[in-house]
This record gives structure tokens, C-alpha cells and sequence, in this order.
């Protein structure tokens, strides 16, 4: 009968996933089972969704990064990460939401980031379960200054992941098992094995968030629906990312908020554009005019910057009501 092997928070580190299956010696009949946190940080998300995917006798729990992607929940990693998933990205979410919140054998007990103590598996809050921001707010509520697996009395061992524990994962009286330690900022990656209880950890091969995080900076800004922004919006994020060290980043940055400044710096010009044409069209003419509701507003006396400018609230609408005056004005950078 084969072992179960339970791995930490990977985070995208497939090399580091390769190493520590090469140290534990992973034979086909071994059940792998992951903590969750496969996703996101690291260098190789999709190598490591396709490897747990392809792999029979494998399990994934649901940890706070799938649960994002699932739900639709986007902060920086997670725009990386459907970066590099590319045309894969949607079906590797579908996926994600066929996971469980938790595992359970009968060597081991398994969850991403808690559980309450005292309650069956069934009967926990997938929040608590999983890592969420409600359900870390929740168990720091119940264990104010300490926490949830310092409670923990159950005789079968539980292990998880989620919070990094250091270099070293965290060990407590052979049935507090935390492996989180973190493979994607440079540290290690780890394994627990049952029934015997073993770890094993491989060190990573670099800090992969922070080279990750740099290298996918200008990507993931380019990616950004910068027509659809309102411009404060617009404004806003310019200056959020501004501060990036990134040389061509930055580059770019200067270019949108240019681009953005020249379409803002139109608006004389289509109202120009507008009162001349409507000065020269029939009534007819205007009314099939693409931009007709401005040139009857022209015509009537009642167009001026202020009035477009409550109109083109974003640089596309600025732009599609351009085009249809015929006044040329630049597009976002390439």
C-alpha cells in the first residue's frame, strides 16, 4: 500500500515540486496530495495545474489563491498568473472549481489554511477552511492572540499550509503539521509523509515572487482596460504604479498618461469639429450621423467643453465620438 505524501504551499515553483518528489522517492501508487496554493508567485502555474491534472492519485485542496481565481478576484498575482496560463487560463479555473476545501484519510487530516477544533471536516466553513480574508478575520476573533492549531486535540495529525512558517515548518507534539515554507520567496519547499510522519524539504531555487513580480510588471500594466478607465480612475492608476523601479515600465506609464493628456487636451477641437458640421449638415444628416446627439447639442446652441466632457467620460467614448467628427487623436501606446 502506498504512502501519503502531502506538499506545501507551491505557489508555481514547479521545479522545486520536481525536487522534493525526486528527495521523497514518489512511486505511482503514492497518493500526492497538495495543500493548495499551486498557483500564483512563482515562475510555472501551468506546469504545476497540468502536473496535478495528469497525475493520477493526486489531490488538490482549495487554498486561498485557486479560490480567487475561481471567484474572480484579482489582485496582482492573480493578473500574472492569467498572463501566463494564456489561452489555458479558463479552462484551469474550471478546474479549480472542482476542488475540495479539505482531505481526510486515515493516516492524515488536510486543509489549506484551518479548521475549528472540536468540529468535523463536514461542518466547517469553507472561509475558515481555505484562508479567506472573512474567515481569517473570524479565527482571529475566536483566538485572540494565538492560534486555531494550538487547540487542535484531535489524535489524527492535521496538516496545512497558508501562513509561512519560516525556513522550517511547523512541528507540534507529532499532529500540527504546517508546511508552508515558503518556496516562492526563496526559502524551501516541503513534504510530509504518512503514516511514518517524515519531512522532507528542497530549497528554492531563487525568490521567485520577487523575479516574477519584476518581470511582469509591464505585462500585466499593458493588460489594464486603460480606455474603459473614467478618468480619475485613469489618473489613479498612473500614479499607484508610478513608483515602479522598472525602467521600461515606467516608460510606458509616461506614454498613457501622455496619450491620456492629448485626448482631454481634443475636447476645443470636437467641439469645433461638431458646431462646423453642424453648421453644414440637414437635419436629416444629423440624425443618421454617427454622432448625432452632440451635433444636435451643437446646434443648438448648447455645446461647449464642459457639456462634452460630462459625455466622454473615458478615453474610448473621448475617442469613438473623435472618429466620428473626423478629429484625428492618438491611440494608447503599443
Amino acid at each position: 500500500m502506498g504512502r501519503t505524501v502531502v506538499v506545501g504551499d507551491i505557489h508555481g515553483c514547479y521545479d522545486e515540486l520536481l525536487d522534493l518528489l525526486d528527495a521523497v522517492q514518489l512511486h505511482p501508487d503514492d497518493l500526492l496530495v497538495s495543500v493548495g496554493d499551486i498557483v500564483d508567485r512563482g515562475p510555472k502555474p501551468g506546469d504545476v495545474v497540468r502536473f496535478f491534472q495528469q497525475r493520477p492519485n493526486s489531490v488538490v485542496v482549495m487554498g486561498n489563491h485557486e479560490r480567487k481565481h475561481v471567484r474572480g478576484i484579482f489582485s496582482y498575482a492573480q493578473e500574472i498568473t492569467r498572463l501566463q496560463l494564456g489561452d489555458g487560463y479558463d479552462s484551469a479555473v474550471e478546474w479549480m472549481r472542482t476542488l475540495p476545501y479539505s482531505f481526510e484519510n486515515g493516516h492524515v487530516r488536510v486543509v489549506h489554511a484551518a479548521m475549528l477544533p472540536g468540529v468535523p471536516l463536514a461542518a466547517q466553513k469553507e472561509e475558515i477552511l481555505c484562508g479567506s480574508t472573512s474567515g481569517e478575520r473570524e479565527l482571529t476573533a475566536m483566538f485572540p492572540g494565538g492560534h486555531w492549531h494550538e487547540h487542535y486535540t484531535d489524535a489524527k495529525p492535521v496538516v496545512f499550509g497558508h501562513h509561512v512558517t519560516g525556513r522550517e515548518p511547523l512541528l507540534r507534539d507529532g499532529r500540527v503539521f504546517g508546511l508552508d515554507t515558503g518556496a516562492c520567496h526563496g526559502w524551501n519547499l516541503t513534504a510530509l509523509c504518512a503514516p511514518g510522519l517524515t519531512v522532507h524539504s528542497v530549497p528554492a531555487r531563487a525568490d521567485h515572487w520577487a523575479h516574477t513580480r519584476r518581470v511582469w510588471q509591464l505585462p500585466v500594466l499593458r493588460s489594464r482596460p486603460w480606455r474603459d478607465f473614467t478618468w480619475p480612475d485613469l489618473d489613479a492608476a498612473v500614479a499607484r504604479f508610478s513608483t515602479t523601479p522598472d525602467a521600461a515600465a515606467q516608460a510606458w506609464l509616461d506614454a498613457v498618461r501622455a496619450w491620456a493628456g492629448e485626448l482631454r487636451a481634443s475636447l476645443p477641437a470636437l467641439v469645433g469639429a461638431a458646431q462646423d458640421l453642424a453648421r453644414h449638415r440637414t437635419v436629416e444628416q444629423l440624425r443618421a450621423h454617427p454622432a448625432g446627439q452632440v451635433l444636435f447639442q451643437a446646434r443648438g446652441g448648447r455645446l461647449d467643453e464642459a457639456a462634452l466632457a460630462r459625455r466622454c467620460t473615458t478615453p474610448r467614448r473621448t475617442a469613438e465620438l473623435a472618429a466620428g467628427l473626423g478629429v484625428d487623436v492618438p491611440d494608447l501606446p503599443g
